[in-house]
């Protein structure tokens, strides 16, 4: 018999994924709203980005080594529609009314894979 695996818990990637969304979505907001200031630390608002972009990267991955599979699976399923806003992002420019929509089409994916992680799977 073999032996038996340790559950693994992917939940907090998807935890990571949306908090460093919120983030990223807040300071942009504050920046656009003129609340807050960063033209001495713009890299900030880049730095966000990517933690996002690669936490979502990691929540996805859940897909292949994460237990239980079919909760790991479903969560990672309805979080990668999330990942094509994302990257096109850096290529639809910064300083227009489309870059906080593109931005914000992911939002709704970002949420479901949260509930997704959430919700437990061994219902009986």
């Amino acid at each position: 018999m073999a032996p038996r695996r340790k559950r693994t818990n992917a939940a907090p990637l998807f935890v990571a994924a949306a908090v460093a969304y919120a983030a990223n979505a807040a300071l942009g907001t504050a920046v656009a709203t003129k609340t807050i200031d960063t033209s001495g630390y713009r890299w900030l608002h880049h730095a966000l980005y990517i933690a996002t972009f690669a936490a979502t990267g990691a929540a996805v991955s859940a897909a292949f080594w994460a237990r239980p599979r079919m909760a790991s699976r479903r969560a990672a399923a309805s979080l990668v529609p999330a990942v094509v806003p994302l990257a096109a992002i850096p290529y639809l420019g910064t300083h227009t009314r489309r870059h906080p929509l593109v931005a914000l089409a992911a939002a709704p994916f970002l949420v479901a894979g949260l509930v997704c992680s959430r919700i437990p799977s061994d219902r009986k």
